[in-house]
Formats: C-alpha cells, structure tokens, sequence
C-alpha cells in the first residue's frame, strides 16, 4: 500500500462509503447507513462509493453481493463504478500487516478461541472489552520468540495479534478522532488489548481492512452505527501506525427490534426482501430507516401514511 497509490488529500471532494458485507440479505439497519452516506454525499457535493467486505470466503457468497447490488438499486440508490471487493485487494492488506510486523508490533498466538474463553471465565474479574467479550487473557511474554516462530513454521494455527501496548508506546502521545456532532473525542485503545488483525487462515481482519480500504479510496467521512463506535479506538491506532489519514466520523443510533436489540442477520431480522415480498414501497423503507423505525413485513402500508 504505496502513498503514490494514494489519492491526494488537496484534490479529494467529500467522500462516503457504505460498506456491508455479502454473507446475507439487507435488513432496515444497513438501509439506514447506506441512505444516511448517500444522502450526506449528495448534501456535501460529494461522492458516494459501495464497498464489499468480503474477507471471509466461508460467509460470503455472490449471490448475496447481486442481492445488494438489487436491493439499493430497488431503493433509488446509485453509486460510483467499479466497486471494490475486499477479496480482490489481499495485497493491499498484506502489505500494512508486513509494515507492522517489520516494527515489532505483531505477533503470533496459538491459543484456542475455547482456550481463551475458559481463561477469561476462569478469573471472574478479568476485563472485557468494549463489545463484551474478554480481552486477550495472555502476555506475548508468556511464549518466546523463537518458540512462536517454530510453531508458525510447523503450520499451526494462529492468530496475529497487535501488541497494542507497545503499540502506543511508540505512538507516545495521546489520539483523538472528530465525531461529528460531539468533536474530539480521545482515544483510549488499550481497552480493547491485544485485537486480531489476521489469521492463518484469513489474511485479514475487518479492522485492518477497513482503514487501508478507507486510505486507499479518499474516504473523508465515515457513517456507521453506534456498535462501531468503540472500534475507532482500534482503526486511529492503526492509522496512525501506519500513516493514513483519518476521516471525519459519524456514528448514528442503531434501529432496534420489539425487544430492544439491534437488527441482525443471525436473528432473523426482516430483510429488504421480505419487505418487498410483502408489497411495503421503497418509499416506505426508506421513510422508516432514516427515522429508525422498524417495519414488520406484515406491516404492508402505503407511501406516505402514517405509522
């Protein structure tokens, strides 16, 4: 990842993304951030790009990706061509993860996800971090370098870890990210320990992936839901180290089920598709997520009544 591939910050007009990724069908919460970019793009002159993050071969399927692609088009979307696929761009990620390798900052662990489990539930008090789950219960002390380097050669599986101690140690100074509506808010990384930023058998992660996509497209301004907002965190760090620029930041409320938790995929949330199998206009869907209301698709109504 060159800075000559990089576009050049003084000739940038604003730039949007919206960025989901192919492993299942739109539902009203990603229609709330692709309309939300668009329409900031629109307001700001700007340019308005879809991103495919489709970094995991096991969940991510093309069909899924032409599905996407319908379902904006269905909502009166339109975007700059050609769009990028994570997929296509390896490379480009393999690249940043060799620049923080060659500065000490990474290193293999060979710990089980259940091995990491059972530590964290072991101490009762240990941390977790901000998305809940337990932060990395191991020191890159407790394993030699010489032993690492023999079990990733002998083709075990790993993980490659930021060590984001040392990480900040050699930032040395406070960071800080631009939230639009809320200013500079400071960072503090080391709530989120040790993050993957690749696997052995995944040369990536979301959170390296999106900052170099995110540089090596111009990307200016980043809207996404509220349960991202804890991973800027991660993403400054990682611009930072690597010297990419930081786009301007916006983190919009999430669009919440009868039961009060977010939409999602893995629960069966309405998708686009039901909604339009159940005759609900696009008009409709997207009255409903720019105002972050759900819609049921039994809930058929027409455009412009009231709920």
């Amino acid at each position: 990842m060159s800075s000559a591939a990089m576009p050049a910050a003084s000739s940038l007009r604003p730039v949007f993304r919206f960025a989901p990724s192919p492993n299942g069908r739109l539902h009203l919460g990603h229609v709330r951030s692709a309309l939300l970019n668009a329409e900031a793009a629109r307001a700001a002159g700007g340019r308005f790009l879809l991103r495919i993050e489709d970094i995991d071969p096991a969940r991510c399927r093309p069909d899924y990706e032409v599905m996407i692609f319908d379902d904006l088009a269905w909502l009166g979307l339109d975007w700059e061509r050609p769009v990028r696929r994570q997929s296509e761009h390896m490379a480009d990620y393999g690249e940043a993860l060799a620049r923080l390798e060659a500065m000490g900052l990474v290193y293999p662990s060979f710990e089980t996800r259940a091995e990491i489990a059972r530590a964290g539930a072991d101490r009762p008090d240990h941390p977790k971090d901000p998305d809940g789950a337990p932060v990395f219960p191991f020191a890159r002390a407790d394993m030699s370098a010489a032993e690492r380097y023999r079990r990733r050669a002998a083709g075990e599986p790993f993980a490659l870890r930021l060590d984001m101690a040392a990480a900040l140690a050699q930032i040395g100074r406070p960071l800080f990210w631009q939230e639009e509506g809320e200013g500079r808010l400071a960072v503090d990384a080391s709530l989120w320990g040790d993050v993957v930023l690749a696997r052995k058998e995944a040369p990536t992660s979301y959170h390296l992936s999106v900052v170099v996509d995110d540089a090596l497209q111009g990307v200016t301004h980043v809207i996404r839901g509220t349960d991202l907002k804890a991973a800027t965190a991660i993403h400054r760090v990682l611009q930072q180290l690597l010297g990419l620029p930081a786009p301007v930041y916006r983190h919009h409320p999430l669009i919440l089920d009868a039961d009060g938790r977010k939409l999602a995929k893995s629960r069966g949330s309405p998708t686009i598709a039901d909604l339009r199998a159940a005759g609900v206009a696009p008009e409709e869907v997207r009255r409903r997520a720019l105002e972050g209301l759900p819609l049921a698709p039994n809930a058929r109504r027409e455009s412009g009544t009231t709920p």
